[in-house]
């Protein structure tokens, strides 16, 4: 009798627990979505009347004229590009030799810790290192190509973490297959493992896209802006960002309305792209089952 009084007491407070648990748990998911349906809300208030077709045919204005974002949308189209382009091989290289090589040596992990560092960095820090590795030897000319390396640093510990465990999660047992053909190495890498692997890279590179297009701090010491349209890479450029920086604040109304429109505009963009991610991992996970 004692007995069973006892387990029914313990029953009881693991229900309440658990219960209390539940709930504060779904206040915190609660609370969380609240804010972020308030900041969605308000950038459509303020930014959907002004996302317009002059949004994109027009190059940003002077105070208190009419204008768009087209300088700043091609600047951030060509800078983020280039960024992936040079941080998306690079860390798909990093990662498969993480993944087949260097994934039981002790190089392998502190390749990893350096890459988590390197994945956990503030971008302004990055930015900084740009600054002064690239942009003060070469004479302190502000370009393109600085903002692309810096947003690169960006991209290359994504990559390289999504293309390490990618590769890790394909079973031992195709390798060994292959393998156990006479298929060389670099094959079984590229033709078996890149393909079983692909959507989970794939989304880790267009994770790092999304990253990088909201991204002002590395720009301002690398890119540093430009008010006209420009497709020279070697010299100063624009970006939205930089233009939501310089706009939100600025106390004219028609920037201040370019501003809420380009932080609607990089919104839409983050969503579609995590959207596609979302969409090529579900993909993914339902082949493999």
């Amino acid at each position: 009798m004692a007995r069973d009084k006892a387990r029914s007491a313990l029953y009881r407070r693991r229900g309440i627990t658990n219960i209390i648990a539940i709930a504060l748990a779904c206040a915190a998911a609660l609370f969380g979505l609240a804010f972020l349906g308030w900041i969605l809300w308000t950038l459509l208030a303020k930014g959907l009347a002004h996302l317009g077709p002059s949004l994109f045919t027009q190059d940003q204005p002077p105070p208190m004229e009419a204008g768009g974002l087209r300088n700043a949308i091609v600047g951030s189209l060509l800078m983020c590009g280039m960024g992936v382009a040079i941080g998306t091989p690079l860390g798909i290289a990093a990662g498969t030799w993480l993944a087949e090589v260097g994934n039981n040596r002790k190089l392998g992990t502190v390749v990893r810790f350096v890459n988590d560092i390197l994945l956990s960095a503030p971008s302004i820090v990055l930015g900084l290192f740009v600054y002064a590795a690239f942009v003060m030897q070469t004479g302190g000319n502000f370009s393109a190509i600085g903002g692309a390396l810096a947003l690169a640093f960006i991209v290359l510990p994504v990559v390289v973490r999504t293309t390490d465990e990618m590769l890790r999660l394909v079973p031992v047992q195709m390798r060994e297959a292959a393998l156990s053909l006479g298929v060389p190495q670099w094959k079984v890498t590229m033709q078996v493992l890149y393909r079983s692997a692909l959507p989970g890279i794939v989304t880790g590179v267009l994770l790092a896209l999304a990253r990088i297009s909201g991204e002002t701090a590395p720009l301002l010491f690398t890119a540093f802006g430009n008010e006209f349209f420009s497709l020279d890479v070697t010299g100063a450029m624009s970006a939205v960002p930089l233009v939501m920086y310089k706009f939100a604040g600025s106390g004219f109304e028609n920037w201040e309305h370019l501003a809420w429109a380009g932080a609607l505009l990089v919104t839409l963009f983050v969503l579609a792209i995590s959207l596609i991610a979302r969409t090529l991992l579900l993909r993914n996970k339902v082949a493999n089952d």
